[in-house]
């Protein structure tokens, strides 16, 4: 037979294990309807968006090999260095849209990332990347990272090669005047050829990547 003092013992501990559960199921209630009037109370952030900025593309055109001016409002990063990538990166998704007057595939993906840095006095790049986007001053080398699957889907032919060679020097000399030189990786290293003509193994000069320039498109 159970003592009666150990009755009444377990009868006590059990009304204390019932209330601590009470107390406990309406704290935690508490907390979440703070947690709750708080997100209530807060305002709603926008989510951040680079600021919308001019940019020129050297668009070209396979009909009478040239290149036209085509100026659009395109939300640009600080970064110069990922600022010419998202800049290439419209150009090349205008070449890959139906109808487009130089039809290549890739859209943005095919530029895989965009490194400035500062031209030696001797005319070379200087090795290694600056880190911000290239030297504040004087003349710089861009150096494209072309995606292996562009360059391999690329359409053969001098014309058509050289078109997408130089609209990319010219479109990243008009909105980044100081990048005076262009050299091209496929996949982080260097390559012949873009799709066996154009020569990917010189140093572009961005003056002279500019061949029959016709009128600003809208």
């Amino acid at each position: 037979m159970i003592p009666r003092y150990q009755t009444v013992l377990f009868f006590l501990l059990l009304a204390a294990s019932v209330i601590m559960g009470a107390a406990l199921w309406q704290l935690r209630n508490r907390a979440e309807e703070r947690r709750q009037e708080a997100q209530a109370s807060t305002p709603t952030q926008a989510p951040l968006v680079a600021p919308a900025v001019q940019a020129t593309l050297m668009v070209a055109s396979d009909a009478d090999d040239s290149m036209s001016e085509r100026i659009l409002s395109l939300p640009l990063p600080p970064s110069a260095d990922a600022r010419a990538r998202a800049i290439l990166g419209k150009l090349l998704d205008l070449y890959a849209a139906p109808g487009a007057a130089h039809p290549v595939q890739g859209g943005a993906s095919a530029i895989t990332q965009v490194f400035l840095m500062p031209v030696s006095a001797g005319g070379a790049g200087a090795s290694g990347n600056t880190g911000n986007g290239g030297a504040k001053n004087g003349p710089e080398m861009a150096v494209v990272n072309l995606a292996g699957t562009f360059a391999a889907s690329h359409p053969s032919g001098i014309e058509t090669e050289s078109l997408t060679v130089l609209s990319i020097c010219a479109t990243l000399h008009a909105n980044l005047p100081q990048v005076t030189e262009v050299r091209f990786l496929v996949d982080g290293e260097e390559r012949e050829t873009l799709a066996g003509h154009a020569d990917l193994t010189r140093t572009y000069l961005t003056a002279e990547a500019e061949p029959a320039v016709v009128g600003a498109q809208p």
